[in-house]
């Protein structure tokens, strides 16, 4: 488009659900705002869980408690937000907001990403190298494991947001989305975005891929050791300890592989939000369930807790 057709956008509109009727968004708002109620109290009771209690304060749950750090970001960023849309009240957000809350949901999602694969080279290391597991996954180098799993979301933010938001914007300013994400605004974009789009293609090959190839790989080793377990119970305790970490790699990655892959896909925007809603809102929320009900460690932790407290409040 000629140079005198665009526009300085000085705020976005956030369409969210605004297609559908007035009481199928009070319906949504009501079951979003649960999900995120319960999505905070899960992962704050894990990070409490993990803190307070001795028998927790291994390496898996070092790394669970930095997972339910990021999921309650994650949820923070977006979450509040979208439930101002649904009820018509806030569905303006400030260019620089825009820009912030694409910029940390870029973060806590690539830290994400690779955090997950972290957790699976501490069940590696736990199930392959049992005797050699606190020497390896000491303290200092579980520590040095986390940030290194945080750090790449940093670059990655600042890259894609900086790049997107320097272009020139035009004509609407209404952004089919519940969030900030990339793909809708990068079609308010009047410049050409082939080089951008490569980027980002490429840059969620290195962020899901490569943590989703770690992963295999941890998991194939796990594999082959478990399969010489001569024992069946033996067997099943050790693959019970990965499925949790298994079934929320398979949530969390298959839906944002779908989402970045093609930024600019011709699928419609509803299906688009659905995949979205996915993992900013139903795997963070699935997170502490899947891991406290599949897991007994869990379980036994949170009843001691709970007993704790109300002997304590019984004195």
């Amino acid at each position: 488009m000629a140079g005198g057709n665009w526009t300085r956008v000085g705020e976005f509109i956030l369409l969210s659900f605004s297609s559908l009727p007035t009481e199928i968004q009070l319906l949504l708002f009501l079951t979003f705002l649960i999900i995120y109620l319960v999505t905070l109290m899960g992962n704050s009771l894990i990070i409490l869980v993990t803190l307070v209690d001795p028998m927790l304060h291994s390496p898996m749950y070092f790394f669970l408690r930095n997972l339910s750090f990021l999921e309650i970001g994650f949820n923070l960023v977006i979450v509040p937000k979208m439930l101002g849309t649904l009820l018509a009240w806030d569905t303006t957000i400030s260019f620089l907001g825009c820009a912030t809350q694409m910029y940390f949901s870029f973060f806590f999602g690539g830290a994400e990403c690779f955090l997950l694969a972290t957790m699976a080279y501490d069940r590696y290391v736990a199930i392959c190298s049992p005797l050699h597991y606190a020497v390896i996954m000491n303290q200092r180098t579980r520590a040095k494991m986390a940030i290194a799993s945080w750090f790449p979301g940093f670059p990655i933010a600042t890259v894609q947001t900086t790049w997107l938001f320097s272009f020139p914007f035009c004509g609407t300013n209404k952004v089919n989305h519940f969030f900030c994400d990339s793909p809708p605004v990068l079609g308010l974009v009047c410049a050409d975005t082939a080089l951008f789009e490569i980027y980002a293609i490429v840059g969620t090959i290195l962020v899901i891929m490569i943590p989703c190839l770690l992963i295999l790989c941890s998991y194939t080793r796990i594999a082959a050791t478990v399969l010489k377990i001569p024992s069946a119970k033996g067997k099943h305790k050790a693959f019970s300890t990965c499925s949790s970490h298994l079934l929320v790699v398979s949530l969390f990655s298959v839906s944002l592989s779908l989402t970045y892959f093609r930024p600019k896909s011709n699928n419609s925007p509803e299906s688009k939000k659905l995949l979205s809603l996915s993992y900013t809102v139903v795997t963070p929320m699935l997170n502490p369930i899947i891991y406290s009900l599949r897991n007994n460690e869990m379980k036994n932790a949170l009843g001691r807790t709970f007993r704790k407290k109300l002997i304590l409040n019984n004195f």
